[in-house]
């Protein structure tokens, strides 16, 4: 996760927030230790045998994959790539548009009106293209995969100490994430 999420979480919450990063393999059955998995990237998404595997049955037991599309558009590699990488693993309608009044929009900050605009979205990439939604795989009502279009990541990508200087704290939808990942 981003520093700014993690300094987020310390200062936010009291939750224990072991700060040194650790990058996990999906083929890796550390990851069935962790309650919450972070992807993001901007390139082709395609698993393995054994990583869809993990991810399938990571998300079916509980855990929580937060994926973030660095390239922020609804055409590009890493968003068609793995929107076919979910269609191969779950099935077909399984990754779906997600209400804006859904519990993880409010279930520590609250953001009446769905996910948070990013900087990226207005001005970022020059396209003002605005996502209004994100995606879920949900499992038994409960979200295993979150999928979003919006480049969170490099919204939050810099320095937590010039955190201070931002009128609105955008870090605010991460700890969201992290919280429901944790109590839902």
């Amino acid at each position: 996760m981003p520093s700014n999420i993690l300094n987020s979480l310390i200062e936010y919450t009291t939750l224990e927030v072991d700060t040194e990063e650790k990058v996990i393999p999906l083929s890796s059955d550390e990851i069935f230790y962790s309650p919450f998995c972070y992807l993001s990237g901007h390139k082709l998404v395609q698993f393995t045998d054994k990583e869809s595997k993990n991810f399938k049955r990571y998300v079916e037991n509980g855990g929580f994959i937060f994926a973030d599309d660095c390239n922020h558009d609804i055409d590009g590699l890493f968003a068609k790539s793995f929107e076919e990488q979910m269609l191969r693993i779950f099935g077909k309608g399984i990754l779906r548009k997600l209400p804006d009044n859904h519990q993880i929009y409010n279930c520590f900050f609250r953001f009446e009106k769905g996910p948070p605009t990013t900087s990226q979205e207005l001005n970022g990439w020059g396209d003002d293209l605005v996502h209004d939604y994100l995606k879920a795989v949900e499992i038994n009502t409960r979200i295993g995969v979150l999928y979003s279009n919006k480049d969170y990541g490099c919204e939050w990508d810099y320095d937590f100490r010039n955190k201070k200087w931002y009128k609105n704290d955008n870090t605010k939808f991460g700890v969201n994430l992290v919280i429901y990942a944790l109590t839902s």
